[in-house]
């Protein structure tokens, strides 16, 4: 290394190395710079070029340039516009700084020793095998780059190669970066400089390796893309002249549709596979059908779509309040439900059933609730279904085959979590093609119903996010495992007074709407309305009181415009139409229906019995007559098995405790007895009239008269035990309807009736009775003494 020499000019560079031999021009706007550049010109034009650590440094200092860097020689300066130079320079050797000045700021300068490369201290051997390494090396790189080696190659073939003077022009040549030049110029040893040269140049030539890789499979691809381009062009215009473009078309809507299908991957692969089978059978216009509907389906079902559920329980309440009186027990159990899924963020979906008469709103409550939890809604009608494949569908070999109504429906609703409406669920049936209550036994599963398979769909379906709400008239029509998969909610009757709620803030606008009526052109009083409801309907629901409604609306309406008609061209105000009780007759004609109200006076051998019907509950009038006889016993009426039964036993009890009353033995076998109940051509049965037929047949045989006011209901046993009976609700409703003051019931129904509102029970003595011995002394308007001696008796009316 040669001795410290004269301080030189210096330019810093930024992003820029400069190696000897080197011969570059680059342009100069700093101020440093110029000023170094024209104390170099002003010398012996040389200037020491040293790159920066940070390119991005605008005022480099000191600190900020490296040590080691190249002396060059100016060979041209020229000036450019904004005090800017453009100076052309050649690399000379390698030096190394020792003192650096910045000249007050004005340029930098440093003083330098050159750093010499000894290659004569090199054996030979190594320096042979340092230049055939290179060149090896070289020859790699240079197969990605073949210009680079045109000029390279020259060095390889002289009969003298100076190794520094060989890496500098392959570190010219080759596009390194200035921190790599940089960092092999710092190498003082001319073997490590060789070396970490010949280590850059592998890195470079592998690097190159793996772009030419890319770059030949990136191609390849641009390749096959641009051929199955031209291809189906071609196979379009060919499918085009022969009339049979829709196919091709069809499968690339269900490619696109499949790109954006939400599904498990399961799913897509299957639809994939579909589609490549679709493609492949195209020329068979029945198979490419088949194939064309299932795909179709496929894609239409929402598999992992769902709807945002609504989680406000004070909006949902307002809205069940809004459309529905009533209800109590499914608006308690729907918004019970919504608190659960708040707090948990899921929570069990319900399988709710609900339970009663016709007309009661079981089918509308479900549309609103799906309106409270904002659900689509899905109705399903399930009255006369009994084929299987309606709930699981058809496999799809079949000609004709579908999904089933499950299936469909979520279809329908597009999204997984819709509320599903089971209709008339106790009205399936079934026959030689399946069960379909059977089948129902999945779908209203909780822990099976998340891998519902449709025979049709061939993949499993997840319906626990489904809401299922079931409708049915008699619960006792359910397959009893059917039953036991849902929640039974009992839907009751009405009251009067329900009904007229219902009427006066639902039914009544609604058919005034409907019927085209404002509130100045038809009103109805209350009294009117009551007046419809107890003399020209008679239901458990309001579906002939809504009926009713639109009648008067219709003759208002037809009125109306009789009377406008009337008026020519007159513009005159239309009448203003007032419904009251008078003029019911008017519109709707006699009334239809009468109360079968209480007896005025206390009979002999006649009792008031209560009855449950599907439209509600009624009153039984139970005669019996006492005749001379053989002993036989005739039950008329149509009544039931159950009820004869029932009627049996009550006479097998009496006649047990005939010596009570002192009843002579042979009575029973000297008189025939005879029990009616009116209304013969309507079906009667069941065992709650098992204490009322008891207590006649007694009256009539003591010839104690029964209180008229008063109405009874419970089974008889054949010790005169009273077991408990069912609909209590519809019969005191009936009950209080007749003007019955006094209801015997049996004591274990003392928790139906504390269920009962004080709305029915008002007004009324409910006696509960454990057996005959409390019944007799509440029925009778005397204490029975001892039986006629007659042998005839017959019952007073």
């Amino acid at each position: 290394m040669d001795q410290t020499t004269a301080a030189l000019p210096l330019i810093a560079l930024r992003g820029l190395t400069v190696v000897p031999n080197m011969i570059i021009h680059f342009d100069l706007s700093r101020d440093m710079s110029v000023k170094a550049v024209e104390q170099a010109l002003n010398g012996k034009q040389k200037v020491l070029l040293v790159p920066q650590v940070n390119p991005d440094d605008e005022k480099p200092d000191i600190h900020s340039l490296y040590k080691v860097c190249t002396l060059a020689d100016i060979k041209q300066v020229t000036k450019l516009p904004n005090h800017a130079e453009r100076i052309m320079v050649e690399g000379v050797a390698r030096v190394r700084i020792v003192e650096l000045n910045d000249n007050e700021g004005q340029y930098f300068s440093a003083s330098y020793e050159e750093i010499k490369d000894e290659e004569d201290q090199i054996d030979p051997f190594e320096k042979e095998a340092l230049i055939r390494t290179l060149k090896e090396v070289l020859d790699t790189y240079v197969r990605f780059f073949p210009k680079i080696g045109k000029g390279l190659g020259r060095l390889f073939e002289e009969e003298e190669i100076h190794l520094p003077l060989l890496m500098n022009q392959i570190m010219i040549n080759i596009p390194l970066t200035y921190e790599q030049k940089q960092q092999i110029l710092e190498i003082e040893d001319l073997d490590e400089q060789c070396r970490e040269l010949i280590t850059l140049i592998l890195d470079e030539a592998q690097i190159a390796s793996i772009r030419t890789q890319l770059a030949v499979k990136v191609k390849e691809r641009i390749d096959k893309n641009q051929r199955d381009y031209i291809l189906h062009e071609q196979l379009e215009f060919i499918q085009e002249e022969l009339g049979d473009n829709n196919q091709y078309s069809d499968v690339k809507h269900f490619e696109e549709s499949l790109a954006k299908l939400k599904a498990d991957a399961e799913v897509k692969e299957k639809i994939k596979k579909e589609i490549a089978r679709f493609k492949a059978v195209m020329g068979s216009s029945s198979e490419s059908a088949v194939e064309r509907g299932y795909i179709e389906t496929l894609l239409e079902l929402p598999w992992n779509k769902a709807s945002k559920d609504n989680n406000d329980i004070n909006r949902a309440e307002a809205i069940l309040e809004r459309d529905h009186y009533g209800l109590e027990k499914v608006k308690e159990r729907i918004v019970e439900y919504l608190a659960v899924r708040c707090l948990t963020s899921k929570g069990e979906v319900p399988i709710l059933c609900l339970v009663g008469p016709p007309g009661t709103g079981k089918t509308s409550i479900a549309k609103s609730i799906a309106e409270a939890l904002n659900k689509k809604y899905v109705r399903i009608c399930l009255g006369g279904v009994r084929d299987e494949a309606e709930i699981r569908g058809h496999r799809k070999t079949y000609v004709g085959a579908m999904p089933g109504r499950i299936a469909n429906g979520l279809k329908q609703a597009g999204v997984c979590n819709p509320l599903m409406l089971l209709d008339e669920i106790d009205k399936v049936s079934s026959d030689y093609k399946g069960d379909t209550s059977s089948a129902l036994l999945e779908v209203l599963d909780p822990e099976q119903n998340c891998h519902f398979r449709d025979h049709y769909v061939e993949l499993p379906l997840d319906l626990s996010k489904v809401l299922f709400i079931a409708t049915a008239n008699d619960a006792g029509n359910i397959p009893r495992p059917l039953l036991d998969r849902m929640d039974i909610i009992e839907v009751t009757s009405y009251t009067a007074n329900e009904k007229f709620h219902i009427a006066k803030e639902h039914l009544w606008e609604k058919q005034r709407r409907k019927n085209g009526l404002s509130e100045t052109q038809l009103t109805i009083s209350d009294n009117a309305i009551k007046e419809i409801i107890n003399k020209y309907t008679r239901e458990a629901g309001v579906r002939n009181l809504e009926r009713k409604l639109g009648t008067v609306c219709r003759k208002a309406a037809l009125e109306i415009l009789k009377e406008r008609t009337g008026k020519g061209k007159k513009q005159a105000p239309d009448k203003s139409i007032k419904v009251n009780s008078q003029k019911l007759g008017k519109y709707l004609g006699k009334p239809s229906y009468s109360v079968d109200m209480a007896n005025e006076k206390d009979d002999v051998g006649i009792v008031r019995g209560l009855a449950w019907t599907s439209v509600g509950g009624d009153t039984l009038q139970i005669e019996v007559n006492v005749m001379p006889g053989k002993g036989e016993i005739e039950l008329t009426g149509k009544l039931g098995e159950v009820m004869k039964e029932s009627a049996m036993a009550g006479i097998s009890y009496i006649r047990s405790i005939a010596p009570r009353y002192k009843i002579d033995s042979k009575y029973f076998k000297e008189n025939d007895f005879h029990i009616h109940i009116p209304e013969g051509a309507v079906p009667k049965d069941g065992p709650s009239a098992g204490i009322t037929m008891a207590t006649a047949v007694l009256s009539a045989i003591t010839d104690t008269p029964v209180k008229a006011k008063v109405a009874m209901t419970g089974e008889i046993t054949l010790r005169g035990r009273v077991l408990p009976i069912g609909g209590l609700k519809e019969k005191l409703l009936a009950a209080k309807t007749a003007g019955i003051t006094t209801v015997l019931v049996p004591e274990k129904n003392d928790k139906d009736v504390a269920e009962i509102s004080e709305e029915i029970k008002s007004g009324m003595d409910i006696c509960f009775v454990g057996s005959m011995d409390d019944v007799i002394p509440l029925a009778f308007t005397r204490e029975i003494k001892t039986a006629k001696t007659t042998k005839t008796t017959a019952a007073k009316k």
